[in-house]
């Protein structure tokens, strides 16, 4: 039995096809195919149930695949283990955000894959929360709060925000002193809470407003046409403050520090990859803080 085959089940187990699998594997269908084949005959038992709309899992394919999951984990562990200070091979999928993640994460992958020529390394950029499981992602990077209790998280670095408006949206509507004033004023949403420090105090509210995105460099592209107040960090709104097409608001009341972090799916070893990618980053902070604002 082939860990390759293996791999290959997995992969289109994970993915819901046959077609997915092999975009994920970086493969043709015909060679995930034979694969399949290949392993099925070697079980002697039927894994999938192939249809015009694709493949499913059949019961005894349902089963297989958490075994086969725990084999190739257990044999990626195993083979760092053994060279731990060898060259990253196979692949490495990570989720990234859309918002920062072309300009401040893209580098630093770049570097990564320059540093380790045998590792293949496919990205994708979204603003959505992915199922890093269930969509077979290695890892995501993500920034802001944690959603997601089950994952496990590294922070690698951390970014500071400001309350931002217009100089035509402050002339027009005024700037808002307080957070309670925030309720009278056109929020950008992007978040349903805002959190402000008053000290070391909390202060949590709930900004309502007609235009919202999950997509900060959309959130600050209306702030800059006047649409209303919005809550960013420093590395999306940086240029934006530079020019004068937005200013920082309501300043006696700073943003809680964000955390940038790695999450991973609960393992007891992470992959050396993950760890790898994870001190680039830091690396990466500790080397450019101006990239995500003063003091970072």
């Amino acid at each position: 039995m082939d860990i390759e085959d293996l791999r290959t089940f997995v992969e289109v187990a994970d993915a819901g096809g046959i077609s997915p699998g092999a975009r994920r594997l970086g493969i043709s269908k015909s060679i995930v195919s034979r694969r399949l084949i290949r392993l099925e005959e070697a079980l002697g038992i039927q894994l999938l149930a192939r249809t015009t709309h694709g493949a499913a899992l059949t019961e005894a394919g349902s089963t297989f695949r958490e075994y086969a999951a725990r084999i190739c984990a257990e044999i990626d562990i195993a083979q760092e283990t053994i060279v731990p200070s060898g060259d990253l091979r196979g692949r490495l999928r990570v989720a990234l955000p859309l918002t920062s993640g072309p300009v401040h994460f893209a580098p630093v992958l770049a570097e990564m894959a320059r540093h380790y020529p045998q590792l293949q390394i496919h990205t994708e950029y979204s603003d959505r929360f992915v199922d890093l499981i269930a969509d077979g992602f290695d890892c995501a990077i993500r920034v802001g709060a944690l959603h997601d209790s089950n994952l496990i998280a590294r922070r690698v670095g951390q970014i500071y925000g400001k309350l931002v408006a217009s100089p035509d949206y402050i002339r027009t509507h005024g700037s808002p002193e307080k957070p309670d004033d925030i309720a009278v004023h056109q929020a950008l949403v992007g978040a349903e809470t805002w959190r402000f420090m008053d000290g070391d105090r909390i202060i949590t509210v709930h900004p309502q407003g007609r235009f919202s995105s999950d997509n900060g460099a959309a959130l600050a592209s209306a702030a800059a046409a006047g649409l209303g107040i919005a809550w960013l960090p420093d590395c999306v709104t940086r240029e934006y403050l530079t020019s004068g097409a937005l200013l920082p608001i309501m300043t006696r009341y700073s943003l809680p520090v964000g955390g940038v972090y790695v999450v991973r799916p609960p393992s007891p070893h992470p992959a050396r990859k993950v760890r790898i990618l994870s001190e680039f980053l830091i690396e990466s902070f500790e080397r450019n803080p101006h990239l995500w604002g003063v003091g970072c």
